[in-house]
């Protein structure tokens, strides 16, 4: 069962400060937690249900991860989910390596704000095959509960590092493909298989600070009347023509 004691711990955690001061973020859901269970992350609290016990029972006998059993009511009480028929975890935040990236093709977001987004980001990215992405260090946390939720499991396998954007890119001098409203059609632009992809902030685009860095302005072009889109669905068709140019 949850105690009250760990209810308060678990709903803590979806502030930042709190989840900064404790090194630990929360996982909660079917897949979010079947995913996790797969991964290399250290899980500190488990707990489930029987019915998720029963429906993933052969998973959970090849795990080394202990858990409690619990209910939908006391996973909705701690959680952040207004129905949960599966399970929380409570998950140590794995230390960050450093990012070389001289030698790739990385994603960076410049200032991205909310989480949804962030988390599905995370989840193109991994469509993709992108193992790494740049958050400037005033971007959303990436362990923001409904950051983690949107990635549906797939921030088991992305790093995401917090970084000074401008400062990264100004001491790497690997060509950075802007994504702008007045570039070249992404449709015709020569991309390498090394540099960095910037993003904007959802309302005002890439900062005039960095766009000095950029070498190349890309844009997705339109054919309609649309004002611009959404920061996820841009990055998701970038990515989809890189793939396409680079194989």
């Amino acid at each position: 069962m949850i105690t009250n004691k760990d209810v308060k711990f678990i709903k803590s955690l979806q502030l930042k400060k709190y989840r900064n001061r404790e090194n630990a973020f929360v996982v909660e859901g079917e897949k979010n937690v079947l995913e996790l269970l797969k991964s290399n992350l250290e899980i500190s609290q488990l707990y489930l249900t029987a019915h998720f016990q029963e429906k993933h029972e052969d998973i959970l006998k090849m795990s080394v991860t202990s858990f409690e059993s619990t209910t939908e009511k006391e996973l909705v009480k701690a959680g952040s989910y207004q129905t949960n028929q599966a399970g929380l975890a409570v998950v140590n935040i794995p230390k960050s390596p450093s990012v070389n990236i001289q030698n790739g093709l990385f994603l960076a977001f410049d200032n991205v704000q909310d989480p949804g987004n962030l988390g599905t980001i995370i989840r193109i990215a991994d469509w993709y095959g992108f193992k790494e992405i740049i958050c400037s260090k005033d971007s959303v946390d990436v362990y923001n509960p409904k950051t983690i939720s949107a990635t549906m499991g797939s921030f088991t396998r992305i790093s995401v590092h917090y970084e000074d954007l401008g400062s990264l890119i100004s001491q790497s001098k690997v060509p950075v493909y802007g994504a702008v409203l007045d570039g070249e059609s992404i449709h015709e632009t020569s991309i390498e298989d090394h540099g960095i992809l910037l993003f904007g902030n959802e309302s005002q685009g890439i900062s005039e600070a960095l766009k000095k860095s950029i070498t190349h302005n890309i844009k997705i072009p339109g054919y309609g009347q649309a004002e611009s889109l959404n920061v996820a669905i841009a990055t998701a068709v970038v990515c989809d023509n890189v793939r396409r140019i680079l194989g």
